[in-house]
């Protein structure tokens, strides 16, 4: 039988002082943390090494090439990528933990669970939210130029029960700022892939994702959560579409 397999967990990161800590301490169930970190001005690198973090520092070179250098630095060929507003449930931590005794598969996912204003949401197209995370780095590598990166894995993927815990946005205007960003990323995106702006996608763009996200997927079941949610998801298509257009 082979032994179990070695993991190390990466973090990209830049000014997350106030998150950098919780989500090192949520890794149990790895053998080594890697956080590469493009250029903080607060005290992210200084808690992360506190912490007993392995901390590089390297200029942003976008979400997929950041990763992907990440896990091309990391002592272990099995590799953790998580966020710093993610951390593992003790349960997740655990069944990864259990899993190393067996280590079938090219990756894995697990359900994500976001923490919005307060409340765990359970519906708005928001959970399970399935993130492939866990992954052999010679089997793996992130895609994608701008937002939205994709992890292609070659080989089969298996489930995680467990849930990955999400803390997005730290207040409304957080979240706010995330969509400005976001949007200019996706609207830089669809034009370098020739996508040209159409105004029927603006005017009725918008409506349409606040009714999927509100009523085809539950988002009532949220409550004025899942309002702001809907509400929040319309701002990015308007947003996004008006970009491209420019």
């Amino acid at each position: 039988m082979s032994s179990a397999p070695s993991i190390t967990a990466t973090i990209i990161t830049r000014n997350e002082e106030q998150r950098i800590a919780a989500a090192i301490a949520s890794l149990s169930c790895c053998d080594e943390v890697l956080v590469v970190d493009s250029g903080s001005t607060d005290r992210t690198r200084e808690i992360a090494e506190r912490c007993g973090a392995r901390v590089i520092v390297r200029d942003w070179d976008g979400y997929s090439n950041q990763k992907n250098f990440a896990a091309g630095i990391a002592r272990h060929e099995w590799i953790l990528s998580v966020d710093a507003d993610e951390r593992l449930s003790v349960e997740l931590a655990n069944e990864i933990t259990r899993w190393k005794l067996s280590a079938e598969g090219a990756a894995g996912s697990m359900p994500r669970r976001a923490f919005y204003f307060g409340a765990w949401i359970r519906y708005s197209g928001w959970y399970p939210d399935r993130k492939i995370r866990l992954y052999d780095r010679r089997r793996g590598l992130w895609t994608g130029d701008f937002v939205h990166e994709a992890l292609k894995v070659d080989g089969p993927v298996f489930g995680f029960t467990a849930d990955l815990l999400h803390f997005p946005y730290r207040d409304w205007t957080d979240h706010l700022a995330r969509i400005d960003r976001y949007t200019l990323l996706a609207a830089m995106a669809a034009r370098k892939s020739g996508r040209r702006g159409n105004i029927l996608r603006l005017l009725f763009g918008p409506p349409l994702s606040f009714l999927k996200t509100f009523v085809v997927r539950a988002g009532f079941m949220d409550g004025w959560r899942g309002l702001l949610i809907a509400a929040a998801a319309a701002r990015y298509v308007f947003l996004r579409e008006f970009r491209i257009l420019r």
